[in-house]
């Protein structure tokens, strides 16, 4: 007697559309080498080629999950909609961390007529990048305040994966903002300056994997490239003193999140 055989039922697949999403993560980043201006009313130089790294936190319980030492690390923030099926609209903060490699040699151009052991005119000499010449990092955030348009795809029917607890699913979009970084900088040993400022402006794109379980809960992975430009870094009280510096980026992050329904679809009435 045949055995008559039925085709396994999938998993009905829910729509994103009106869904609200958060999350929260960490990342790593990398800088290409950049030129760093510095402009004043006693000097106006060029340092060439500057090499620059993020800087990882140490994994400690309190650095990472207390809430009031949680932007220690490298961190991201997003927030967004789905403002249909397949693409999302997202506010979020990456706030990377950028130190300029310290005792490195780099090309200079430029003059300094500071009254300092450093006075000179320069055409391309190398100078090294000791303290009591320069420090330099975007180190309480490297804050990168960008809106985001994503696309978002479900791989579940592609890889055959038919399990009605998660969802695989692709990502990849573009995204645009300001830079809104606290600089850290000494410049001839004198007084440091850590303030906030809005020091110019970013753009990047991006592609990850997002895997959701039960419909509201999702573990995130993102490669990102971008540019960053900052035509006006403040580095001193003194507005006249600033210093301008432009390179590009690629983040790795990992972020956790939860997603709802904001706005559920009206039933048709017979």
């Amino acid at each position: 007697m045949p055995l008559i055989a039925q085709e396994k039922e999938k998993p009905e697949r829910k729509g994103n559309k009106g869904q609200l999403y958060i999350s929260w993560g960490w990342n790593r980043a990398h800088f290409s080498d950049s030129d760093i201006h510095f402009k004043g009313d006693n000097y106006d130089f060029v340092l060439r080629s500057v090499e620059g790294n993020d800087r990882l936190t140490p994994f400690k319980y309190e650095d990472y999950f207390k809430i009031d030492r949680i932007t220690i690390p490298q961190t991201n923030f997003r927030l967004g909609y789905f403002f249909h099926d397949n693409y999302t609209v997202s506010i979020g903060v990456d706030h990377m961390k950028y130190v300029m490699k310290g005792y490195q040699y780099a090309p200079i151009e430029g003059t300094i007529n500071a009254g300092t052991e450093f006075d000179g005119v320069y055409t391309g000499e190398e100078i090294r990048l000791t303290e009591d010449f320069l420090t330099f990092e975007h180190t309480d955030g490297l804050n990168y305040v960008n809106v985001e348009v994503n696309r978002f795809d479900n791989l579940n029917t592609l890889l055959n994966f038919d399990t009605d607890f998660m969802d695989v699913n692709i990502t990849e979009g573009l995204g645009a903002g300001i830079i809104y970084p606290k600089t850290n900088a000494t410049l001839f040993g004198g007084e440091r300056y850590d303030d906030f400022n809005v020091a110019g402006y970013g753009f990047s794109a991006k592609v990850g994997v997002n895997l959701t379980f039960w419909d509201h809960f999702f573990i995130q992975s993102d490669y990102k490239i971008g540019y960053i430009d900052m035509p006006n870094i403040m580095i001193s009280n003194d507005e006249s003193n600033g210093a301008s510096q432009s390179f590009g980026f690629f983040q790795a992050n990992i972020t956790f999140g939860a997603r709802f329904q904001l706005f559920h679809k009206d039933s048709k009435q017979d």
